[in-house]
């Protein structure tokens, strides 16, 4: 099935990723012939095409059709309080993502086991205090503020701020001083060990863009300039910065390294020495922000095809995801990915065999559906979850036109949903959750 991108940067960051990596790590599809079904367009050529080459099966007004969140939660990026005009924009309006809360306290549990299991090497200075570094993805995004959270839950250095463990990045915090975390202390084999965030920084570039990997990259020289032996322990939002900090210096320092996403370059990296990531069933969270639409366009209930066995036999089972009726959200389930799993876990891209069968056309007829990525940079959506739903949208027989983002700002993803007339479903990834209503706005018109 032909796809569009409307994006040359994502063009031109899946043409690298597939360069780079061979077929098989995170970069790229595992099967190369994935991105071979692409074809590449710039903005400007995708408005130049005829109208009749994007004409709409669907004559509902664009405020009733099916409208999908994904990965980003409408919500206040302050507060952290739902935005549930969005979240009920329409009948037909979903949330997909994953638990966040459930995933980031697994995420600080693996830290801190790695830690007890390994008390007798990682304190590398000798000094009796765990010293660790923090990178965080936005200050503004509810899954970085979870994650931050659950590392600094399970280290024992969170403080209490309006209810809940601040999440704020500290700078740097090399005598224990810092008003936004604490030290926290543990006890193993009889001996007791200072826990220290070290330091913690949010990683934004120049430009404005978050979650950056580079700007990670930077940060690790910059802390171990500092901190040198003094670090044991370097913690991530994501696996992209964390991979940016392990090849830049803690693979050959020998300092354990925490992601998040199970990006497939993380999964294999944990046979050099990168401590863990959690796999927040990316392959489960894509079905069912294709799913959700699926059933929205075909008139079924909302179940069918996941708690519900579909025709073709596909069903999710309660281990792998949750629903929450009054969010009217989707969370998949967290896996904690080790050296003790991780060669289950090398193939990000490969679909969840639950769910994998075909639907008939004949029965489910193809349609057409816009769907963005809110930065075509961004290491876990380009190289996992993007491939992701280009192997469901044929199972599920939609033809999906894929828009890449900048990461900065809202307009350059809205600026390219200037006929949302010839779609019959919308599957949008913000760059800030508090913007929905920069896309509610257009779909009301």
């Amino acid at each position: 099935m032909k796809k569009r991108f409307l994006s040359m940067t994502m063009a031109a960051v899946l043409g690298i990723s597939l360069a780079a990596c061979g077929g098989s790590p995170s970069e790229a599809p595992a099967d190369n012939t994935n991105a071979a079904k692409d074809s590449s367009a710039t903005g400007t050529e995708a408005a130049q095409e005829p109208a009749a080459d994007a004409a709409a099966s669907s004559d509902s007004a664009n405020k009733d059709k099916p409208l999908c969140w994904f990965n980003r939660q409408p919500s206040n990026s302050s507060t952290g309080e739902l935005d549930m005009t969005a979240l009920s924009f329409n009948e037909d309006t979903y949330y997909v993502g994953f638990d966040a809360n459930q995933g980031a306290e697994l995420q600080g549990t693996m830290i801190m086991d790695y830690i007890t299991e390994n008390i007798d090497k990682i304190d590398r200075n000798g000094d009796g205090v765990i010293g660790y570094v923090l990178a965080i993805g936005d200050i503004g995004h509810n899954d970085s503020i979870a994650r931050t959270r659950g590392v600094r839950k399970a280290m024992g250095t969170g403080v209490e701020k309006d209810g809940d463990i601040n999440s704020d990045p500290v700078g740097t915090n090399s005598d224990g001083s810092a008003i936004a975390v604490q030290d926290g202390e543990i006890e193993v084999n009889g001996k007791k060990y200072v826990v220290r965030e070290l330091a913690s920084q949010e990683m934004k570039n120049s430009a404005g863009a978050t979650w950056d990997a580079a700007t990670a990259g930077n940060a690790i020289g910059t802390w171990s300039s500092s901190f040198g032996e003094e670090i044991d322990i370097v913690a991530s939002n994501n696996d992209g910065m964390g991979m940016s900090m392990f090849n830049a210096w803690s693979k050959d320092n020998g300092v354990p390294t925490f992601g998040y996403d199970a990006n497939s370059d993380a999964v294999a990296a944990i046979a050099e020495g990168y401590g863990g990531t959690i796999s927040q069933h990316a392959d489960v969270q894509a079905y069912l922000t294709l799913r959700v639409i699926r059933n929205a366009l075909d008139g079924v209930d909302i179940d069918t095809g996941i708690g519900t066995a579909d025709e073709a036999g596909n069903v999710l089972t309660p281990d792998v995801y949750t629903y929450k009726a009054d969010e009217r959200s989707y969370y998949a389930l967290n896996v904690a990915v080790t050296s003790a799993n991780y060669q289950d876990f090398t193939d990000s891209t490969k679909v969840y065999e639950p769910v994998s069968k075909q639907l008939d056309q004949g029965s489910h007829a193809t349609k057409k559906v816009w769907l963005n990525i809110y930065n075509a940079s961004d290491n876990f959506l380009s190289s996992t979850y993007q491939p992701l739903l280009q192997n469901y949208d044929d199972l599920l027989n939609l033809e999906v036109d894929y828009i890449g983002g900048d990461g900065q700002t809202e307009s350059n993803i809205t600026n390219r949903l200037g006929n949302p007339g010839q779609y019959d479903a919308f599957a949008i990834n913000m760059v800030k959750t508090d913007n929905a209503a920069s896309y509610t706005a257009l779909l009301n018109q």
